[in-house]
């Protein structure tokens, strides 16, 4: 005789399918996102402070860039989630896709600026001009956008299936390639600093930053792009309903919050403070 099938599975199948449907666990699961996301927020605007209020002669370097642009997505994705069932309501509804598309987006930008910043530091010490690199980071980012306002301009004409599949082909596109940039130039830098003299400064600590921060990235991009591939094509993976908030938790857990968290730790350190003699050259210079 044939043993009996296991009740696990339609245990779980049945314990998903409640939470999903029910509007309280909905409303539980989004208000849990936002209180993440302002926790991350928060952290990233007391960087901002920090920074300012040690070296306010530095102006808007990388780093106060980098964290000021986490505190601004990780601001709107709070805002999304704590009125979560608004935004479903919003009409017309192209006007929700922007809105849920958006911080996606600046979050590309945002580790984009990571990695220009890796990128200049192998320019610089190769003795090259960074001025490309700029104007490289700027011209991609308009390029990025312009599309993304053209598939919304044509998901809003033209409102059917096979636009919104493109759409988040695009961002899994976008994803793949900036997972590829920090495999190559977070490598590269690795590399460097490997192979710098074992007296140099602080060497052991930035190898071990550049590669956790590298790793954490690129996992992170290649995990966001398996996902919208899926979110593509499957209905069930969906991410812009209401009755998939299990999968939304877990989906920016993993490939926003936690890898955010991580970064923000790992390049918790800050400039330190000028001294008199220093400033005075600053200043010169």
């Amino acid at each position: 005789m044939a043993a009996a099938p296991a009740p696990l599975p339609a245990a779980v199948a049945g314990w998903w399918e409640r939470v999903n449907g029910s509007p309280a666990c909905q409303d539980g699961i989004f208000c849990a996102l936002a209180v993440l996301y302002g926790i991350v927020a928060a952290a990233s605007f007391i960087q901002v402070a920090r920074i300012q209020r040690r070296v306010p002669e530095y102006g808007w370097t990388i780093q106060k860039v980098f964290q000021f642009l986490n505190f601004v997505v990780n601001g709107a994705r709070c805002s999304i989630f704590a009125f979560r069932r608004l935004v479903q309501q919003v009409n017309p509804p192209i006007l929700q896709h922007v809105i849920l598309d958006l911080p996606g987006l600046a979050f590309f930008t945002t580790y984009a600026v990571l990695a220009l910043f890796w990128a200049e530091i192998l320019y610089q010490a190769r003795g090259l001009m960074t001025d490309r690199l700029r104007s490289g980071f700027y011209t991609i980012n308009g390029v990025v956008y312009a599309l993304q306002g053209f598939l919304w301009l044509c998901l809003w004409w033209n409102p059917n299936h096979s636009m919104l599949v493109i759409s988040k082909l695009f961002i899994a596109g976008l994803s793949f390639f900036t997972a590829l940039g920090f495999l190559l130039y977070g490598g590269r830098l690795f590399l460097m600093l490997k192979y710098f003299p074992l007296e140099s400064k602080g060497r052991q600590q930035k190898l071990r930053e550049v590669g956790r921060v590298a790793s954490i990235c690129f996992c992170c991009f290649m995990a966001r792009c398996i996902m919208m591939c899926f979110n593509a094509f499957n209905k069930e993976a969906d991410l812009d309903v209401l009755d998939h908030p299990v999968l939304n938790f877990f989906y920016y857990l993993l490939v926003e919050i936690l890898p955010s968290s991580l970064v923000l730790y790992i390049l918790r350190r800050i400039p330190a403070k000028l001294q008199l003699s220093q400033y005075h050259l600053l200043s010169s210079g």
